[in-house]
């Protein structure tokens, strides 16, 4: 009779919360008519090993998914997130560690520092997936975490970026171990860079990086501090409208070699560029001291294949 008790007890208590767990972790319901109404309440019971669903549908809403937590997924299906910051920093701060994102839409974060991301990623390792980040001052805003690796997958960046203090940029990926994209696309970037790495090894593949007829960023891609390059089966184009005529793709330009960056690799493979600016660009400007291999990539209009400081690369049509 005790035992019984005690599980009716037991399973009566279940029963009042909405979120079930399991031995991998709680699935935490967000949205209309559940306990957890906006992405920030289930932020502030995160723990690790959690999922998080997000119901369909628009909120004005930001979140910090804190520190202590290891291991979570955040996820949704016709989700958008708009129109606030945590922090002055983004609508999702993330200081957890091993978080993953996918089918989420982030817009319009800004903050009074110009600096608002879509997603600011302060903890180890970040995974992205089928996201949008739509008019941002940055889509995606990392602090320094060497051990740290983010992935970008089959997502979707569209006008952000500013100039209106320092500039910010589509992603701006500071120094981590490994910044990789694939499959996603950039387009209409403000100002700024579509992609800004500083990462000790960045690849890049299969994405689609587009001024389009508006935009004007200044360089498409940016790796100021050179380190280990791959960028392979990518369709870049720099628009009419670019503000930075010089180059497309450019390495190194605050040096390598120095510490914070050592340069073993840069290959520049299989990709097509189009210049639709009137003048003529380089593709590929580096700057390290070690020599970029170019291969079978394609051109249309005034091209420039490649710009360094000593003419050793491998360079074919």
């Amino acid at each position: 009779m005790h035992r019984f008790c005690s599980f009716a007890l037991l399973t009566t208590i279940l029963a009042g919360i909405p979120n079930v767990a399991s031995a991998e972790g709680r699935i935490l319901k967000v949205g209309p008519g559940e306990d957890l109404v906006r992405p920030s309440d289930a932020a502030k019971i995160a723990r690790s090993g959690d999922t998080i669903r997000i119901a369909p549908g628009t909120y004005l809403d930001c979140a910090i998914w804190p520190k202590q937590v290891d291991g979570l997924t955040i996820e949704g299906e016709n989700v958008t997130i708009a129109d606030r910051t945590c922090a002055r920093k983004g609508i999702f701060v993330i200081d957890a560690r091993n978080v993953t994102i996918r089918g989420i839409t982030f817009r319009g974060a800004k903050s009074r520092d110009h600096n608002g991301a879509g997603i600011r990623s302060e903890g180890r390792n970040l995974t992205v997936e089928n996201s949008r980040f739509i008019d941002n001052e940055n889509g995606i805003l990392s602090n320094n975490l060497p051990l740290s690796t983010i992935s970008i997958r089959n997502s979707f960046f569209q006008g952000n970026g500013s100039c209106v203090a320092a500039c910010s940029h589509g992603i701006y990926i500071a120094h981590i171990k490994l910044l990789h994209v694939e499959g996603s696309e950039f387009v209409g970037q403000h100002e700024g860079h579509h992609v800004k790495s500083r990462a000790r090894r960045t690849e890049l593949v299969n994405n689609n990086i587009h001024d389009g007829p508006t935009g004007n960023s200044s360089y498409l891609v940016d790796v100021p501090n050179g380190g280990d390059v791959l960028i392979v089966g990518n369709t870049f184009e720099k628009g009419p409208m670019t503000e930075n005529h010089g180059a497309a793709i450019t390495i190194g330009e605050e040096g390598d070699n120095t510490g914070a960056n050592v340069t073993s690799e840069i290959r520049v493979e299989n990709n097509s560029f189009k210049n639709s600016w009137s003048g003529g660009t380089i593709f590929v400007q580096n700057r390290t001291t070690t020599p970029a291999t170019l291969r079978d990539n394609k051109f249309e209009g005034q091209v420039r294949r490649l710009a360094e400081p000593r003419a050793v690369a491998v360079s074919k049509p």
